[in-house]
């Protein structure tokens, strides 16, 4: 009985040191958290890729859903600088119209959107400073038609000695006067918008018809105003009967057919930016259309807080769909850093799980989604950035249908 107890206690003191030799051989039990075998396992599952979205697709769905196939297509593609900006007015196409004279606007003739002509009358505004402008040219005219018959007549007279040479200089002195004091009244008219041509008309009218012509219908008070240029109404600030002070901007009228691109561009993109080098417009308002321009101007000063340089591209605006304002890039093309790609028409790439997608024939009847990265467009297509070979067999056109199985069947799979 004795003995019995005395191994029994044995055991018991050798039980932890049996249990530390095994733990110290680096044995540890399966499944334990902070295990050596357990941390390799969840590494190697990590690593492990995604399994790529596969469908079975026959022939014959195939041509029902109209799935073409082919390779991805070479292409070279242009190097450019891409750099970020907003449209703008071309300021060398755009005018501001406003009246010189005080007055109230009789009539308009032209209101926003509309497209006016170069000349188009825009307002017309009576004032009475301009009766009274041309009531002094008038009179001027008419003093120096005065003045020149005086000054012929004593040339005359001088020549038969009826007259002395110091009478013929002072009435040339009058003549003289007077042909200074209409070229100042003239002048006052163009001031008031009133051109070369209308000017001598008005002062036609009243050489030739002084007696036929009514004085207040010579000096009407009425003045119009016109457009400088071809282009669009953009902006209006006037109403009909309207009282108006002299340079309070009434229209603005631009050409719209040409714009100016203005582009941010850093320091290190200084150096591939000339003058007359061509820059294609885009704007994520038309993905799928460019517009072709020029550098015209890159600034001489580098803005401190930005660190970056305006730079000014002539847009010919075809279609006139670009719009003043409108955020845009503009790839500076530089054919030196040109490459070769390789595309695929855009319907090919589609979005799944939020990835863009196109679907690769492993087999005849078998199609994989394959995550890809697209680049720039060019024209119809699209560059592949990453994620496809020149080697394999794509889905050219009804990929939609394809992405539309696709999630049908992992809607039905959940």
């Amino acid at each position: 009985m004795k003995a019995h107890i005395m191994l029994a206690a044995l055991l018991v003191l050798l039980t932890p040191f049996a249990l530390l030799a095994v733990s110290g051989c680096g044995g540890a039990p399966v499944g334990a958290p902070g295990g050596e075998a357990g941390g390799e396992a969840a590494t190697r599952a990590a690593e492990r890729p995604k399994a790529t979205p596969g469908l079975q697709v026959t022939a014959d769905l195939q041509r029902q859903w109209g799935i073409s196939v082919g390779q991805p297509t070479r292409a070279t593609a242009s190097g450019a600088v891409v750099l970020s900006g907003v449209l703008r007015l071309n300021q060398q196409r755009t005018a501001q119209i406003s009246s010189l004279l005080p007055g109230k606007v009789v009539s308009l003739g032209a209101d926003v959107g509309m497209q006016v002509r170069k000349g188009q009358v825009l307002a017309t505004i009576h004032a009475p400073a301009l009766a009274q402008a041309k009531t002094t040219f008038l009179q001027a005219g008419a003093k120096l038609e005065q003045a020149r018959r005086e000054y012929e007549r004593a040339r005359m007279l001088l020549q038969q000695e009826a007259i002395d040479q110091k009478e013929t200089l002072r009435r040339k002195t009058e003549f003289d006067n007077a042909s200074s004091e209409l070229g100042v009244a003239e002048s006052n008219l163009h001031s008031f918008g009133i051109d070369q041509m209308n000017v001598d008309a008005l002062l036609k009218r009243a050489r030739q018809g002084a007696d036929q012509v009514p004085h207040e219908e010579l000096t009407d008070p009425y003045l119009q105003l016109v457009s400088p240029l071809d282009g669009r109404v953009i902006e209006r600030d006037v109403l009909t009967g309207q009282y108006i002070e002299p340079q309070k901007p009434l229209f603005t009228v631009s050409d719209l057919t040409t714009l100016w691109a203005v582009l941010d561009a850093r320091e290190a993109d200084l150096p591939h930016l000339a003058a007359g080098r061509s820059v294609r417009v885009r704007t994520s308002v038309y993905p799928d259309r460019t517009w072709d321009g020029r550098l015209a101007h890159i600034g001489d000063v580098v803005d401190e807080k930005s660190r970056t340089v305006k730079v000014r591209v002539d847009t010919p605006n075809i279609g006139l769909l670009l719009k003043p304002n409108m955020f845009i890039q503009g790839d500076v093309l530089d054919a030196a850093s040109s490459r070769e790609v390789l595309t695929v028409p855009e319907e090919a790439i589609q979005t799944f799980n939020g990835d863009s997608v196109v679907f690769v024939r492993s087999t005849p009847d078998h199609f994989l989604a394959r995550p890809v990265e697209p680049g720039e467009r060019m024209g119809n297509r699209r560059v592949i950035l990453k994620g496809l070979g020149a080697a394999d067999v794509i889905a050219l056109s009804g990929a939609f249908n394809l992405k539309a199985e696709l999630l049908k069947s992992s809607l039905g799979g959940e």
